[in-house]
């Protein structure tokens, strides 16, 4: 006969289970944290730092936008959908330069995104934001 100590347990003990699950959750933040893909990292110069050990004209791919949105890459007038061409152009006579990103104040903040978007396609991985 089967005692009340001798019954067969028929419940599932999910603690271990569920403290696998948190270890594991753990180790997927921890892992998405070091593997997740930088933002946008850009360092803008010190409006108070008066330094002009600047680069230099010839190693530089100026852009321009002004208050509209008008882009002009090293002079020449562009748009949204040229610059990327432009810029690849641009590195592939010239190398791969520095890009020196001059905007207005009140340029559109989607054109400045393009540019830089068109800047990393090219390989231009070396933006600088001018201010004045």
């Amino acid at each position: 006969m089967l005692q009340a100590d001798d019954a067969v347990m028929a419940e599932i003990n999910i603690t271990p289970f569920t403290d696998v699950l948190l270890v594991l959750l753990i180790i997927f933040m921890i892992l998405a944290a070091l593997v997740a893909p930088p933002g946008f990292e850009k360092q803008l110069p010190d409006p108070g730092d008066k330094r002009t050990d600047h680069v230099l004209p010839a190693r530089t791919i100026e852009v321009l936008v002004n208050e509209r949105g008008a882009i002009f890459v090293d002079g020449r007038g562009s748009d949204q959908t040229r610059v990327y061409a432009d810029l690849l152009d641009v590195a592939k006579r010239r190398g791969r330069l520095h890009v020196a990103l001059s905007a207005d104040v009140s340029a559109p903040y989607g054109t400045i995104i393009r540019i830089l978007d068109a800047a990393k396609i090219a390989g231009l991985d070396n933006v600088g934001f001018v201010t004045s």
